[in-house]
C-alpha cells in the first residue's frame, strides 16, 4: 500500500504538473513560433525568387525586343542596299546599252559613207551612158557593202548617191544611218563637157 502523502505535498505535485504542462505549453509555442517563423521565411524566399523569376522575365523581354528593333534595322539596311543595287545595275545596264547603240550607230554611217562613196565612183565610170546604168552600177557595189541605195541622180556627168544602213533598235525605234556622195568620170569623151576629175 502506498502511504498517504500529506495534503501539501499532494498540492505541491499538483503545482508542479501544471509547470510542467505550461513549460510544454510553452515549449509548444516556441515550436509553433519557429514554425512559423521558418513559413515566414519560406514565404519571404520564395518572393523574393518569385521577383527574381519576375526580373529575369523583364531582362529577357528587353533583350527579346532590343534583338527585333535589331532585326527589323538591319532588314531595313538589307532592303535599302538591295534597292541601292538595283538601281545601280540599272544605271549601268542603261549606260551600256547607250554605249552599244551609240557604237552602233556610228559603224552604221561609216558604212554607208563607205557604200556610198564607192557606189558613186563605180556609177560615175558609166556616167557617160546614161542615168539608167551609171544607177545600176551604183547599186551593185552598194549592195556588196551590205547597203541600200536610197536615191540616185545624174547631174551632167556627175552621179550623186544617197544610201543608208539600218543602225537596229534604240529607245524601242528602228534608226538608219545615211550618206551621200558625189563623183564624176576620170576622163570626159570628145564632143562632150563636164568636169574632169
Amino acid at each position: 500500500m502506498t502511504p498517504n502523502r500529506p495534503a501539501g505535498g499532494r498540492a505541491r505535485d499538483r503545482h508542479r504538473a501544471r509547470d510542467r504542462d505550461h513549460d510544454r505549453d510553452t515549449d509548444r509555442g516556441r515550436h509553433r513560433a519557429r514554425d512559423h517563423d521558418r513559413d515566414t521565411d519560406r514565404g519571404r524566399h520564395r518572393a523574393r525568387d518569385h521577383d527574381r523569376d519576375t526580373d529575369r522575365g523583364r531582362h529577357q523581354a528587353r533583350d527579346h525586343d532590343r534583338d527585333h528593333d535589331r532585326d527589323r534595322a538591319r532588314g531595313r539596311d538589307r532592303g535599302a542596299a538591295s534597292i541601292l543595287l538595283l538601281a545601280l545595275g540599272l544605271v549601268l545596264l542603261a549606260g551600256g546599252l547607250a554605249g552599244a547603240a551609240i557604237g552602233a550607230a556610228q559603224v552604221a554611217r561609216r558604212e554607208a559613207r563607205n557604200a556610198a562613196d564607192l557606189g558613186a565612183l563605180a556609177g560615175a565610170q558609166q556616167a557617160v551612158l546614161g542615168a539608167a546604168p551609171a544607177c545600176e552600177a551604183a547599186a551593185r557595189i552598194v549592195k556588196r557593202n551590205r547597203a541600200t541605195m536610197t536615191a540616185c541622180t545624174l547631174e551632167g556627168l556627175e552621179l550623186v548617191i544617197h544610201t543608208s544602213v539600218p543602225t537596229g533598235l534604240l529607245l524601242g525605234a528602228a534608226w538608219t544611218a545615211e550618206a551621200a556622195a558625189r563623183a564624176g568620170p576620170l576622163t570626159i569623151p570628145a564632143g562632150m563637157s563636164g568636169p574632169a576629175f
